[in-house]
């Protein structure tokens, strides 16, 4: 009996739900994932993927089981975003969300479970989705923003090397403006956590690290093609040709995630623009 009523309490409580807010990259735009639902409540309308907590698990564990069932997309860890409480946000009972929010990259997804259908929108054709989850995509788009300038907000959406115009276009499409070219290369190298590397993606001898940026005056002063060729943005991360110089490629980065903790650490890594 003891067993029984491990869970139970004699005053009314909210059921706990969580949704899941997932990020992608087509190359282009930012996209979010979202599923039709396939049953009442707002049967047919747009939302994000969830379902209620069960009582052996975790939130976390929850976003992530749920993820897979809706849209068999598997990760292995979200950040929490926050918990949204409203009392009428869901017409069946009182319930209680803990959303989380990850980027991952746009690979093909399925529905399944309460979802009729899985599908990822570019972030300005996302429909009005049910629930409140027009709300906590808001506050999500705000959270990211706030995020990228102080972790490495985007580059697991890219490939293992890239060009700077291919990371240019990410940060673009996360912030919502548009960076002088130049000026973005300039702050992104001051950081000091990236390394240039050749078409294989090993890293060069000599790299263009923050120290050495802001001792060679030289650098300031070369021209845009001679820093980065520029092209149209690709998903591939193929460099990409300069149409003005015929088989000149671009260059290409990785992302150096040793130097970004030690920067993290002491608490260093700042991008401002």
């Amino acid at each position: 009996m003891e067993n029984e009523n491990q869970y139970t309490y004699q005053y009314p409580h909210p059921a706990v739900a969580t949704d899941c807010v997932v990020f992608g990259f087509d190359g282009k735009k930012l996209r979010i994932l979202l599923i039709r639902r396939g049953v009442e409540p707002f049967k047919d309308m747009w939302a994000f993927p969830g379902g209620f907590m069960r009582i052996d698990e975790t939130a976390e564990q929850c976003a992530l089981r749920e993820l897979v069932e809706e849209t068999g997309l598997e990760l292995t860890q979200m950040k929490q975003l926050g918990v949204f409480s409203d009392i009428h946000r869901d017409p069946r009972e009182r319930v209680v969300s803990i959303s989380f929010y990850a980027l991952a990259k746009s690979t093909e997804v399925r529905g399944g479970d309460d979802a009729a259908l899985a599908q990822w929108f570019a972030i300005d054709e996302v429909p009005h989705l049910a629930f409140d989850h027009d709300y906590i995509l808001r506050k999500a788009m705000r959270k990211i923003k706030e995020d990228i300038h102080f972790e490495p907000v985007g580059f697991g959406l890219l490939g293992e090397s890239f060009s700077m115009t291919e990371l240019q276009t990410l940060y673009e499409a996360i912030l919502g403006v548009h960076f002088d070219r130049r000026n973005f290369y300039k702050k992104l190298m001051q950081t000091g956590v990236l390394e240039e590397v050749d078409s294989d993606g090993d890293a060069l001898e000599e790299n263009v690290s923050a120290e050495t940026y802001g001792k060679h005056a030289e650098m300031k002063a070369m021209s845009i093609d001679n820093l980065f060729m520029f092209g149209s943005t690709r998903k591939s991360v193929a460099p990409i040709q300069s149409k003005g110089t015929p088989g000149r490629k671009s260059k290409l980065f990785r992302f150096n995630k040793e130097k970004y903790n030690k920067y993290k650490e002491n608490n260093e890594f700042r991008l401002e623009f």
